[in-house]
């Protein structure tokens, strides 16, 4: 192969790599976890998710911290949601088409066949690369590197093509999950609209979806119209306790990712309980606890039982360095909503940052419950590992660390914490069985790792 083919070659197959990885969607980004927001999630899908014959304990919808107005699917059962997204959302039956939506790319297994549309487009690639470099062997240089860039094209709009019937499948899918779940498409073509809207205004506007990887909204919004509307769900209004909640978690959700514009969104002449919601979380951000304090009390003067505006009286006080005060409100949060282990977690926390021994043995037993409910939480389990080093119980200690460190990924840190975890507890008990699973999977962990670094080198 000549200097010129094979630098060719090189920037072809960087190229394509690049794209197909660009047609992924990132798996870096932050989860945002919040009680509330999910609890609005969980009541939403699940509907839909049953109207997709789907199991509502398998499947999640979760909320990734990104401001851009997407959402996706990846390997699993989950729905991930950009917070920008969720910020755009103008009431809840938006949110509900989106998810709609998405469970239609969970149910079709899209996130898995993706790959079938990539491997089509490889062999196409492929197989010009070789009349490509005939050609050019043959001395046809010119006409070489047209088969190349032929070649490109065609792959490229294949693997387009793939995704764009992936994409009008999982509308389809989305309307008659809506349909079965009782739920009106009106948010859905609500949304679409709103895209074609920002579509206009970037400039981004073309009178065929030829080169993109999901058809236009007008396309999607002329398929859809007609079969919503013959719906018998088109007409059926939302429920109004799901709208306030929606626009609550919309506001607090505003007032924590950008506070800022929080402020001006919801100005203080706003006297709602989004408004306040959205202040109090601003303000906190904003270093100013006085005003953070006096939102929450606010909200709690309407409605002095709420287990989120607890949550919050609580959050405000610990993280502005009252942990003694803030125990009533997050006792009280953890006693109005005890299926809500997050809040039991921000009460174990208060409980440990009081530096009172005293609340030490409520803080070990809030924290092993909440790990019980929830155990993806790696703060919980770093909770959970200082109250056992407190106690001198280093081996639970070593294992809370692990449990944490696996959570995040950290497979060299799991491996070691577990083996350590392991050498100090009694074999065959739970806990040393936990710690021996930790281990086994992080030292299969590491060693892919290993291998995937000796390639790349």
């Amino acid at each position: 192969m000549t200097a010129r083919l094979s630098r060719l070659v090189r920037l072809f197959m960087l190229g394509l790599a690049l794209f197909f990885a660009a047609t992924r969607p990132a798996m870096a980004q932050s989860l945002l976890r919040d009680s509330e927001t999910e609890k609005l999630f969980k009541d939403i899908s699940d509907p839909l998710i049953i109207a997709a014959g789907l199991d509502p304990k398998s499947v999640k919808v979760v909320l990734v911290n990104d401001p851009e107005i997407n959402a996706f699917v990846a390997q699993g059962q989950v729905v991930y949601i950009h917070s920008g997204l969720l910020t755009a959302s103008d009431n809840v039956n938006q949110l509900q088409g989106v998810i709609a939506h998405e469970l239609g790319h969970v149910a079709g297994g899209h996130a898995i066949r993706i790959y079938d549309g990539a491997n089509k487009a490889t062999v196409i690639t492929l197989l010009s690369l070789v009349l490509g470099a005939a050609a050019i062997a043959a001395g046809a240089g010119e006409a070489g590197l047209g088969i190349l860039q032929a070649g490109q094209q065609a792959a490229l709009g294949s693997f387009l093509a793939f995704t764009r019937a992936q994409e009008s499948s999982a509308d389809l899918a989305g309307a008659a999950y809506l349909s079965k779940a009782g739920v009106t498409g009106k948010g859905s073509l609500e949304f679409f609209k709103k895209l074609q809207n920002q579509e206009y205004r970037l400039a981004i506007y073309a009178k065929d979806s030829y080169d993109r990887t999901h058809p236009l909204s007008s396309e999607r919004i002329q398929s859809l119209t007609e079969l919503y509307k013959k719906d018998a769900a088109w007409s059926r209004s939302v429920d109004p306790a799901l709208e306030a909640r929606f626009q609550r978690v919309k506001a607090k959700l505003v007032g924590y990712v950008t506070p800022k514009q929080a402020v001006t969104l919801y100005p203080e002449s706003n006297q709602s309980i989004p408004a306040h919601y959205a202040r109090a979380y601003a303000y906190h951000l904003g270093a100013y606890p006085d005003k953070a304090e006096h939102e929450a009390d606010a909200l709690l003067s309407i409605s002095p039982d709420d287990p989120f505006f607890l949550e919050l009286k609580g959050q405000i006080l610990l993280e502005g360095g009252k942990p003694n005060q803030a125990l009533a409100p997050l006792r009280k949060a953890v006693a109005n909503a005890p299926d809500m282990p997050m809040i039991a977690v921000m009460l174990g926390h208060a409980l440990i940052a009081s530096e009172d021994p005293a609340n030490f043995a409520e803080a070990k037993q809030v924290l092993k419950n909440a790990v019980n409910r929830d155990n993806d939480n790696p703060f919980a389990w770093y909770q959970l590992g200082v109250i056992y080093d407190r106690e001198g119980d280093l081996p639970r200690a070593a294992l809370a660390t692990a449990e944490r460190n696996n959570l995040e990924g950290k497979n060299k840190l799991a491996l070691s914490s577990a083996r350590t975890a392991m050498a100090g507890l009694k074999p065959g008990t739970p806990d040393y069985l936990r710690a021996q699973d930790i281990a086994m999977v992080s030292e299969e962990a590491v060693k892919k790792d290993k291998k995937k670094g000796d390639r790349e080198r």
